[in-house]
């Protein structure tokens, strides 16, 4: 694995001041085998003055132990690591803490990758190339509830669901509820800012999106979102309703 393309990019522009620092230091650990590639990133992190590095690990088994000790905020995760890789360690570190945010960081642009990863319980897909701006921002997104996805891998992920979509409309049987409640989810939204906007009680919109995993036979939000982004971009389709 070589220093990560990031790293190499200029400093973040202007633009990145833009976005409001959080009144805490964000908490982030880092999986990362290479020891100087986890250096790097490491630096980078602790260079945005609202995101502290607080763990390190140079391994799966590593991460297993050290990361439900240090209790961050987000997982950044490479996907090839020694032994364990980062798919499955994803998989075990979502069973032992459900809420953790875990972004895959990796520099292979694969299809069957960011399925395992997402089916592992991944709540976002970078590339490695990603800005520096651009991470900072999607590390602020996925603790907002957000599925940051670095544009090339949205644009696949979405090209995938339209060509495995039923002809039916999975989403005409969802009540209308849990149809408002998805469409927020699918514009990024927290569970507690839906909560907020609809003035529901946060168990509630947690209730209802449980529901919603169940009818549309999905394990996370990033899929249930591309389930509806997709059902609505077939109602939208010139070709729809035609014979």
């Amino acid at each position: 694995m070589t220093r990560p393309d990031i790293l190499t990019t200029k400093p973040a522009s202007k633009k990145q001041s833009l976005l409001a620092a959080p009144a805490q230091p964000i908490k982030v650990a880092l999986v990362e085998d290479q020891p100087k590639a986890r250096e790097n990133w490491s630096r980078l992190i602790n260079s945005f003055p609202d995101f502290k590095c607080v763990c390190t690990c140079v391994s799966a088994e590593e991460a297993l132990v050290n990361i439900p000790q240090a209790l961050p905020d987000v997982v950044l995760m490479d996907i090839f690591l020694p032994r364990m890789s980062g798919i499955e360690c994803t998989a075990r570190l979502k069973v032992k803490m459900p809420d953790i945010q875990i972004v895959m960081l990796t520099a292979m642009d694969n299809q069957e990758l960011l399925f395992m990863a997402l089916e592992a319980g991944a709540d976002g897909y970078l590339l490695k190339r990603t800005k520096p701006s651009d991470l900072r921002r999607a590390l602020l997104d996925v603790l907002g509830g957000g599925v940051p996805m670095t544009s090339q891998i949205a644009r696949r992920l979405i090209a995938s669901f339209r060509k495995t979509a039923k002809s039916t409309d999975e989403s005409t049987r969802l009540s209308a509820r849990e149809e408002q409640i998805l469409q927020l989810v699918s514009k990024g939204h927290s569970n507690k800012l839906i909560a907020d906007k609809l003035e529901m009680n946060y168990e509630t919109v947690c209730t209802h999106l449980k529901r919603v995993f169940k009818k549309l036979h999905v394990n996370s939000r990033t899929e249930a979102a591309i389930r509806y982004i997709n059902s609505k971009m077939s109602e939208q389709s010139p070709d729809a309703g035609e014979d």
